[in-house]
């Protein structure tokens, strides 16, 4: 039980802490704008190996998390990650910067397929776990432009960058510390046994995911690049023209939406993936669509609404997965969703900055943020629905 609870801590730290450092460079852009006198399209595909990675490197994580060690892993995970932060923070150049940003993503394609394995498989009441895991990763993407935007007004665009890196690293040596003791120690079976997966069922899902979690890996990572530029051009009203301003509203808006975990993992509890996922992915498409022609308080709103869905649906996909996956290769299943959500997701970085250094607005990007969310809910009705026979309840209050 305690291991339990110590695995499910490091994962939703360790989740916070990915989507925390991955999107701290967006906003950190703002600041390099004027000091480097590169245009922000240039400054921001800067980011592109380290988004690259972070997608393709999950498939090979997500291979040794389930034949070595996903403990050791995650060490790996905490350490290297911490240490790509502090290299981007001393980094002189464009050049440095694109190294530093890929070490960043190689480092922290880990997490994904590991991490939430390693979670899933130490949890009962899954979809709880998975929603409080999410409430961890949304603090991240929350708290990314607020600590970068603050930290780069208030003492360095190097200290946004080496801080963070200081507590990744921190992380890391509280886990060994404890491995060590044998307080966390490996997990070789679920706590919560599944059915067994139907074959057809398996390979039905996955090709129909494939293609869902290809397009919301673009929706997802498309509007945390581009949030921070949204809202420092079209909020003017509200942000004064400040970078902290635009990084605030950024970081209010992934706040509200965290409650997008709790409710989708409830449901996920308790009723069939399928229409939870469907409906989540429709509802985008008119929220998408407007957000295309309104600035201010309404760009807000409608962000924020559409944010609270995309983030709502991730419990019943990951759902989806566990049910038809076994467990001994879970972790590569997750890898192979990540190498598809996040790696595909890297399209983003050119798709941002190319729509907006030639049209000088974000009004196509978020069309094409509405079309692919459009995509995932015509997809999402081939997908199988229900419950498995047989397929056991999860535990009713267990501590995880």
């Amino acid at each position: 039980m305690n291991n339990g609870r110590l695995v499910v801590g490091f994962s939703c730290v360790g989740h916070g802490l990915a989507h925390l450092v991955m999107l701290l460079y967006p906003t950190i852009v703002l600041a390099l704008e004027a000091e480097w006198g590169l245009s922000y399209g240039e400054l921001l595909s800067l980011s592109l190996p380290g988004f690259v990675l972070f997608g393709a490197g999950a498939l090979p994580a997500g291979w040794l998390g389930d034949r070595w060690s996903a403990e050791r892993m995650m060490l790996i995970y905490f350490g290297g990650t911490g240490l790509a932060c502090v290299v981007c923070g001393l980094v002189d150049g464009p050049f440095g910067m694109a190294v530093g940003l890929g070490l960043m993503g190689l480092f922290g394609s880990i997490y994904h397929p590991v991490g939430i394995a390693w979670l899933v498989r130490a949890s009962l009441n899954r979809g709880r776990v998975l929603g409080l895991n999410g409430i961890f990763g949304s603090a991240g993407m929350a708290a990314a432009p607020f600590v970068a935007g603050a930290l780069s007004d208030l003492v360095s665009w190097r200290a946004a960058f080496i801080v963070p890196g200081l507590v990744c690293a921190a992380c890391g040596v509280a886990l060994a510390m404890l491995m060590r003791q044998g307080s966390v120690v490996a997990m070789k079976e679920d706590r919560l046994p599944e059915a067994a997966v139907d074959r057809g069922d398996m390979i039905k899902v996955f090709v129909v995911l494939s293609v869902t979690m290809a397009c919301a890996g673009l929706v997802f990572q498309g509007m945390s690049l581009a949030l921070p530029k949204v809202f420092a051009d079209n909020t003017r009203a509200i942000t004064q023209g400040m970078t902290i301003g635009a990084g605030g509203l950024v970081t209010i808006v992934y706040v509200l939406s965290a409650a997008g975990h709790i409710g989708g993992g409830w449901l996920a509890d308790r009723y069939p993936a399928k229409p939870i996922y469907m409906l989540g992915w429709l509802a985008q498409v008119p929220l998408l669509a407007l957000a295309a022609g309104t600035e201010n308080w309404m760009l807000f709103t409608i962000v924020t609404a559409a944010a609270f869905l995309n983030i709502g649906v991730t419990p019943a996909e990951t759902m989806l997965l566990v049910k038809n996956t076994p467990g001994k290769w879970r972790a590569t299943a997750f890898g192979a969703k990540f190498v598809l959500a996040l790696g595909v997701s890297a399209l983003a970085v050119p798709m941002v900055a190319l729509i907006y250094d030639r049209t000088g607005s974000f009004y196509w990007f978020f069309v094409t943020l509405a079309a692919l969310a459009a995509i995932n809910a015509v997809a999402a009705t081939m997908l199988p629905g229900g419950r498995a026979r047989g397929e056991p309840r999860a535990a009713p209050a267990a501590a995880e």
